[in-house]
């Protein structure tokens, strides 16, 4: 089955006891003042549904944004959040496409066997003038077993081998960001990017504020010469929109997907590390 999923799909298994909805808005990059995501859930949400709050469950002891937490961690949290290993999970944001495909990505690669996105989130879920609800959604405890899939995060290191190999990596960051035309977000850092990464800005896989279709992303890939039967790591400057790579890599049918959790926040810091600008 498609990892997306549409509303009339969710509307139709909403009082299913062994499916679990959840909220994975993160606020817009750069918005100022920040959007508050999590009072915008309680003002309206699709019934039943609990907030997942990437920065919240990410890892802590790091200074690098949004990396994946131990499995310990996250089997606690789930569990008290009443996600169980063996439900049906659907992801959704409030609009646009940029984080819940990162809850997708965390859920799948902790084990969670199905887990799917809606299409076109909460904007598409009223728009069919299907129902919310307010307030705070309390589940009662599950169990979640976490088991990290390995093969499906890389680290700095193994970026660097894949590099030595001309193994495809798939940046979602801008364009501009990209060829090191513009500058990073975090201050700091150098923009630019990896030797023999290609740049795939994520907003491409975007239109009308849903992910386009398998047909039309299987050309997209084909045209920027990416080859969905070999391995494929994807980046960006955090690790969030890399997974919109990642899903959008699914839908189009690869198989053989990683994401490098640290992206461009430690790949840029790595005094090794080789930055190519485009002149």
């Amino acid at each position: 089955m498609t990892p997306l999923v549409t509303p009339l799909w969710l509307s139709e298994r909403l009082d299913d006891p062994g499916l679990v909805l959840l909220d994975a808005t993160l606020p817009p990059v750069g918005v100022a003042p920040p959007i508050d995501t999590h009072a915008r859930y309680l003002a309206k949400h699709i019934p039943g549904a609990i907030f997942f709050d990437i920065d919240a469950l990410s890892d802590h002891s790091t200074p690098l944004p949004h990396m994946m937490p131990a499995p310990e961690s996250f089997s606690c949290e789930m569990s008290a959040l009443g996600v169980g290993d063996q439900m049906t999970i659907v992801v959704y944001e409030q609009e646009g496409v940029l984080s819940a495909p990162r809850a997708w990505w965390m859920l799948r690669t902790f084990g969670a066997q199905n887990v799917h996105v809606l299409d076109g989130g909460l904007s598409a879920w009223t728009e069919a003038d299907l129902p919310t609800e307010t307030g705070v959604v309390n589940r009662a405890p599950a169990t979640f077993r976490a088991t990290l899939h390995r093969d499906r995060v890389k680290d700095f290191h193994q970026v660097q081998q894949m590099i030595a190999e001309h193994a495809q990596i798939l940046d979602a960051r801008s364009s501009g960001r990209f060829a090191g035309t513009l500058p990073e977000p975090r201050p700091g850092i150098s923009s630019g990017h990896m030797p023999g990464a290609a740049s795939v800005p994520f907003t491409e896989l975007v239109e009308d504020g849903r992910l386009k279709t398998a047909a039309r992303l299987s050309e997209y890939f084909a045209a920027k010469g990416i080859h969905l039967d070999q391995p494929i790591a994807t980046t960006c400057g955090s690790g969030v929109t890399a997974a919109v790579i990642a899903f959008a890599l699914a839908i189009a049918g690869a198989t053989d997907v990683s994401l490098y959790d640290g992206s461009w926040a430690e790949y840029a810091q790595r005094p090794e590390a080789v930055i190519e600008k485009d002149r």
